[in-house]
């Protein structure tokens, strides 16, 4: 649905999910995934690279695996969200590792923004979005009509040129 100022989206009941996990924190994300297995199961995965691999390993569940993060995957899942593929995101990040890919992942993380998707940076975090009652049933998420921001921000340049 579309109005002037919003577009409407809906997440469905079964999401789509992404696991992301930075090298130092990939264990914390697979043993947080395998205990959350149960409801993991009912929804759609996916993941960048080996933290892909590493989750449908333990857990025995699906996960369709994008690139490495370095390798482009967090670009990948960014563009999965813009798609509207990816209804919400784990990504467990490492805060005091600098990492050779930082733009794509504050690109990531500002797309997530943006589009208005659920994305937990840690295993709290995680486990209160996992709880949610939102979990079970679909959500209306609204994100700002760009397009007419921009078409805004053009016509108060030119009014004032």
């Amino acid at each position: 649905m579309v109005n002037d100022d919003y577009i409407y989206f809906t997440i469905p009941k079964q999401k789509h999910i992404a696991l992301i996990a930075h090298d130092n924190m990939k264990q914390e994300l697979v043993a947080w995934a395998e205990r959350n297995k149960d409801i993991l199961k009912n929804h759609f995965l996916c993941g960048t690279g080996t933290t892909a691999r590493l989750i449908a390993e333990k857990t025995g569940l699906p996960v369709k695996a994008y690139n490495s993060g370095p390798l482009g995957g967090d670009q990948q899942i960014g563009s999965r969200i813009v798609e509207g593929n990816i209804d919400f995101a784990v990504f467990f990040w490492d805060p005091l590792e600098s990492q050779p890919h930082d733009p794509d992942v504050k690109a990531l993380l500002r797309i997530a923004v943006v589009y208005d998707i659920p994305i937990a940076n840690n295993k709290s975090t995680a486990d209160f979005l996992l709880s949610s009652e939102y979990m079970l049933k679909e959500y209306e998420r609204k994100v700002e009509n760009y397009n007419k921001t921009i078409q805004k921000r053009y016509d108060s340049f030119c009014e004032e040129m």
